[in-house]
Formats: structure tokens, C-alpha cells, sequence
């Protein structure tokens, strides 16, 4: 069988092939299996996202509160600005939110994404929602969405390669400066 290699060159198992070749390049993390392997999903009395809204903004991270959702910046960020969305209610999935939690989500999403444009001026957004663990939830067992602001080359290879996130700012002047704009009535936040 000899001859085969990896697209780099590189010759494959030297047993016979491991795999077939597909021309593409892998990066493997190990590091990153301690997510993969917590399987613990949090009930009330011990999600995050439901003991947030207890402690003060500045402890928790919380831009803004509203009726049914609320707004609070990601612990974990993959990039500065980095805002979850979430219910008060502990439900896990999109479907099991009423009416006036996805109406008020949305809502926050749009005064969010001004917000972030406003103070932090990027130039692009990720917004989304990972629906169970199997889709990458961390926290499946409570519904967020997720609005991640981007910047023109903004992506690098610090978290794969040296477990290493670069950001610029501090949570909390991130919280101060996010939540002062969201709290101004003639700022990006209106409407």
C-alpha cells in the first residue's frame, strides 16, 4: 500500500491507512475535551443564569433587565462585547418560551446589537442560540442567545493553539460602558 500520505506530505500510518485522505488540515485541542466531557446541566438551584439576576448588576455582569429577558455579558467571552440574552424562567429550549419572552428577546437583541455598534464600534454580529448539548450548549439546561460582536480580522489562532483569548477590555468597563449607553434615552438603546 505504500505511497499514501496526509495532504501535508506526511506519510500515513505505516500499519496502512488510518483514514482516507481529504485534504484537509486538522488542529487538535485536547485541552478543549473538559467542555466536552462536563455533562452537568444545572437545575434552579444551581444555574447561573437563573442566580444571576440575585446579585447586583456589576457582580453578575447585567447590562439591562427587562420584564421577561435579561442582558448580562458572557463570563467566557469569544470576543469583547460578548452578550448573552436570557429569560428569568429556567426552560431550556426555544420552543418552550411564552410569546412575551421571544417578543422581548428579540427586542433586546435589536437594542443590543446598536448598543455594541455604538460603543464599541464593530462592525458585525454572531447572534445565536445552541439548542442542547449535543448542538455545543454549555449551559443547555437554561435558554440564551448569544450576540457576539466581530471586527474586521478579528478571529486568530490564540484560543487553539495557546489556550489564550486576547481581549482587549475588562469585564466590568465592558458591563459599565455597555450598560451606560443602554441606560441613555437619547443613545442607540432607544427605539
Amino acid at each position: 500500500m505504500g505511497g499514501l500520505t496526509e495532504p501535508t506530505g506526511m506519510p500515513l500510518d505505516a500499519g496502512g491507512p488510518v483514514g482516507v485522505p481529504d485534504g484537509l488540515q486538522r488542529l487538535w485541542t485536547p485541552h478543549r475535551m473538559a467542555y466536552i466531557s462536563d455533562t452537568h446541566q444545572p437545575d434552579e438551584h444551581d444555574c447561573p443564569f437563573c442566580h444571576a439576576p440575585a446579585l447586583s448588576d456589576e457582580q453578575a455582569l447585567i447590562v439591562h433587565r427587562g420584564e421577561h429577558a435579561y442582558v448580562l455579558l458572557n463570563l467566557f467571552p469569544y470576543n469583547s462585547g460578548h452578550l448573552l440574552v436570557c429569560p428569568y424562567r429556567h426552560v431550556a429550549t426555544y420552543d418552550e418560551a411564552t410569546v412575551e419572552e421571544v417578543a422581548e428577546i428579540g427586542a433586546l437583541t435589536q437594542r443590543a446589537m446598536r448598543v455594541l455598534g455604538a460603543v464599541l464600534g464593530c462592525q458585525g454580529f454572531n447572534i445565536g442560540m445552541n439548542q442542547g448539548a449535543i448542538a455545543g450548549a454549555g449551559i443547555a439546561a437554561h435558554l440564551h442567545q448569544h450576540i457576539v460582536p466581530r471586527w474586521a480580522a478579528d478571529s486568530n489562532f490564540f484560543p487553539i493553539i495557546a489556550r489564550t483569548k486576547a481581549l482587549p477590555e475588562l469585564l466590568g468597563d465592558v458591563r459599565d460602558k455597555v450598560a451606560s449607553a443602554w441606560a441613555d434615552p437619547g443613545g442607540p438603546a432607544g427605539a
